[in-house]
């Protein structure tokens, strides 16, 4: 992930929802996992993986 830097002003009109919205589903993916695994690595408290594991199921 290349690291980048941008300065903008209060009153800019971008979101961060456009920003994420012209990226790449492979980019967004990178971005979560990079955020997940810095928390991860800073909060001694979490354990790695999932928490919970659903099940779902089709009733005919």
């Amino acid at each position: 992930m290349e690291k980048v830097l941008k300065i903008v002003t209060t009153g800019d009109e971008t979101s961060d929802a456009e920003y994420w919205q012209n990226k790449s589903v492979s980019e967004r993916l990178e971005a979560i996992e990079f955020l997940r695994n810095q928390y991860i690595k800073f909060n001694k408290n979490v354990k790695p993986g999932f928490q919970r594991v659903c099940r779902v199921i089709r009733k005919t």
